[in-house]
């Protein structure tokens, strides 16, 4: 399916130094405010209290939410679990109050809000175990990077390979940035969406390198920068479309799918802008810059050369 047809390829590799000093410029920012301000870490990370309360009736999640606030507790956590009876919130740790007083102080409240109120069960979750979802959070994070690049070395090449870790680098680090700088809560759900940024950003690389394979296979007279520029161009139709369809929906989740999924769906949604950005004009660029060229890719003889402004191209009977 292609919407969008067009028939000159996009000289896109010409302003590839352009492109590529913004997404430096926006990456440095990144990891000045990662250091400098650091990530507002959740719950499940820092360690706090856990409550799960029981309604009679659907609760309220907006009057939880008020009735905690008005409390003094910040960084309050409130969702349903289960059903729509059921609340889980999620309180940060407090000096001077123990988990106990905590439960019973936000207990006291909701009950005045609303008496049905029961509280099921409250855990406390210490800091160490914070600690340990976090240095886990990494060794995935680590794992997918490892995984990622043995498997585009061996399909592809090892030039694509460091593109396409820097490309996916770049995404994950600004999205880091933009919840360092905004101070958003970064929690197990955002870690969830990093990941899922990390396999959806690496899917279009390998999308447009493996246009590039083909070019480079059907047009021997084509140099290295016309070669990259014509598979961006012949993807793009695709790119809007997937890429477009994924947005409406992610966005959805953004605007109606009410505080649980925000900051999820926002993570996806920095983060699917910035893919498609470094897919283009920072993985392409990068394998340019590092000296692909038509021998790294093709073993064995080429097939004829094509036009690649002939829409039969590449046809098969």
């Amino acid at each position: 399916m292609e919407f969008f047809k067009i028939k000159r390829d996009i000289p896109f590799m010409r302003h590839a130094i352009i492109f590529n000093v913004v997404s430096l410029i926006t990456f440095l920012a990144a990891v000045f405010f990662l250091f400098s301000r650091g990530l507002h870490l959740s719950v499940e990370f820092t360690g706090g209290t856990l409550m799960e309360v029981t309604y009679a009736q659907p609760a309220d999640l907006d009057l939880v939410r008020s009735t905690v606030a008005k409390l003094g507790l910040n960084d309050v956590q409130v969702q349903n679990f289960g059903t729509a009876r059921d609340v889980l919130i999620r309180l940060p740790v407090q000096k001077g109050v123990s988990s106990a007083q905590q439960s019973v102080q936000v207990m006291t409240a909701l009950k005045a809000a609303d008496a049905s109120a029961v509280m099921r069960r409250t855990e406390f979750v210490g800091p160490q175990v914070g600690d340990e979802l976090a240095v886990d959070g990494i060794k995935a994070l680590a794992s997918v990077i490892v995984g990622i690049m043995l498997y585009l070395a061996i399909r592809f090449e090892w030039k694509f390979a460091v593109a396409a870790i820097i490309a996916n680098l770049h995404d994950i680090v600004i999205i880091l940035g933009f919840f360092a700088f905004f101070q958003w809560e970064f929690s197990l759900p955002v870690l969830a969406a990093v990941l899922a940024v990390l396999g959806y950003s690496v899917n279009e690389s390998v999308v447009i390198f493996d246009r590039i394979r083909e070019n480079f296979r059907r047009y021997r007279k084509m140099n290295t920068h016309e070669i990259i520029d014509s598979a961006i161009t012949s993807t793009i139709s695709r790119t809007i479309i997937t890429h477009g369809s994924t947005q409406m929906m992610v966005l959805s989740m953004l605007l109606f799918g009410g505080a649980t999924l925000h900051y999820f769906a926002l993570a996806l949604t920095i983060g699917i802008l910035f893919g498609i950005y470094s897919s283009v004009f920072v993985a392409a660029a990068i394998a340019m810059w590092l000296g692909i060229q038509r021998e790294d890719l093709i073993k064995g003889g080429a097939k004829k050369e094509e036009d690649p402004n002939d829409p039969n191209a590449g046809a098969t009977v």
